[in-house]
């Protein structure tokens, strides 16, 4: 999950955040959340390079042709959203670019987060319905549906549910 200002929220790190944990400026602190996003969205880019990868191929190969209609507009749509996942995950790179040296890390990187998460919810998306194409050619559509469904389910629980719970739940209330 993409760094959040400590306490919760899409709040830019303040003066009042000295008080709690680290002793640093919100300018370090801004540094110190970008590094650390830099490397969760590389992570991500891994697996979004991959099933990329996996569908870019796909359509090349001679069993294509044979797809249905439900299984393209799956392909289809597995693709833009993976293309869109992509652009969200690489998008804070090229804000970073852009504002550069314009004195807003602190906001950049609330920026950052917001789109690194919106590429997680569309990675997971893509994933699913990628498995879900896969798993039609492989297995009944009934049960590529509750595997696939499952997949996202155990996706979001990891990606979403698990973290807003820690954050609620480790994070004091002040």
């Amino acid at each position: 999950m993409a760094p959040e200002p400590e306490g919760g929220g899409d709040a830019a790190p303040g003066p009042s955040d000295r008080r709690r944990g680290r002793d640093e400026s919100p300018e370090e602190r801004a540094d110190r959340m970008w590094v650390d996003l830099l490397q969760e969205l590389r992570v991500a880019q891994t697996g979004v390079q991959i099933l990329f990868g996996v569908l870019f191929i796909a359509v090349f190969q001679p069993a294509f042709t044979d797809l249905g209609d439900t299984d393209r507009a799956l392909y289809v749509t597995a693709v833009v959203l993976g293309a869109a996942s992509a652009g969200s995950l690489i998008g804070p790179v090229s804000l970073h670019r852009m504002v550069a040296g314009h004195r807003i890390k602190p906001q950049t990187v609330v920026i950052a987060a917001r789109m690194a998460r919106t590429g997680l919810l569309l990675l997971a998306v893509t994933t699913v319905l990628t498995l879900l194409m896969l798993l039609r050619v492989a297995v009944d559509d009934t049960l590529a549906a509750w595997l696939a469904g499952a997949v996202g389910v155990w996706l979001f629980t990891l990606w979403f549910a698990l973290p807003l719970w820690a954050r609620r739940h480790y994070t004091s209330r002040e």
